[in-house]
């Protein structure tokens, strides 16, 4: 896939701004509760769509963390799973850890940059499945696909690659279309857009500056060498995509194994 300039390249990226700032972070926690009310589904989905059994002892990996949200339903899910947690910023750390408390001795949580080509200890050389939620839409393109490889790179074979995140519509009419239903469906947040304070307008800008359409980043999936790469669950502008990596380096696969 051939990416358009991007337009900031070279600008600061405001991570630090967002993601590092105590006061920033703090608001943004304390009106978690709400978001993740309307996150359920889809987070019980990206748990369900992983290829174990209830009772299966296996690691994953969850790239860019935050507080854990995403890795507390999977290991709700698999009482016998084991997460590690790549988080940049100390402050969602803290909060994580916090949130996590209950998953005393299945949890990690490791230092990780995304924006950065690195794997780094305790983060299994081989991952048994790799998730990612609402972080790979902060990486510009060219990071994206870095990343993509890299988490195949560090997946067993057969194991699976989960994003739940945010696109861009690439149409807008489509993005009119999104905004329209998503207002309806809360009333609040036409009201909420026009009356941004300005954390809320920085983290907006953070939150949009590298944002894509859906279908790049399969094709993107698709060139890393994952298979099996399809869109899972879609409601407006938020998506479950994934693939796996295939379980042999091109050795045909019997009906058993796909």
């Amino acid at each position: 896939m051939t990416s358009a300039p991007d337009p900031n390249a070279g600008a600061p990226d405001g991570n630090d701004d967002v993601w590092k700032s105590q006061e920033m972070v703090a608001e943004w926690v304390a009106r978690s509760e709400a978001r993740e009310r309307g996150r359920v589904e889809a987070r019980k989905l990206l748990a369900d769509l992983l290829p174990f059994e209830l009772d299966d002892e296996f690691t994953f990996v969850d790239l860019g963390a935050g507080t854990g949200a995403a890795s507390r339903v999977v290991l709700d899910r698999y009482p016998r799973a084991r997460a590690v947690l790549g988080e940049y910023s100390p402050q969602m750390t803290a909060e994580g850890r916090r949130e996590l408390s209950a998953y005393e001795g299945r949890f990690t949580y490791v230092e990780l940059d995304l924006t950065k080509p690195e794997w780094p200890e305790p983060m299994p050389a081989r991952a048994d499945a790799v998730i990612t939620s609402l972080s790979v839409h902060h990486l510009p393109d060219s990071r994206k696909r870095e990343l993509f490889g890299e988490i195949l790179d560090h997946l067993a074979p057969g194991g699976w690659y989960l994003n739940y995140d945010n696109v861009a519509a690439g149409d807008p009419v489509v993005e009119s279309a999104w905004l329209r239903a998503g207002d309806r469906q809360d009333p609040e947040a036409a009201e909420m857009r026009r009356h941004r304070t300005p954390a809320e307008q920085l983290r907006y800008e953070n939150h949009i500056r590298y944002m894509i359409p859906l279908q790049p980043q399969l094709e993107l999936l698709r060139a890393a060498g994952f298979e099996g790469v399809d869109v899972y669950w879609k409601r407006l502008d938020t998506v479950i995509y994934g693939g796996r990596r295939p379980l042999s380096d091109g050795a045909p696969r019997s009906s058993s194994e796909a």
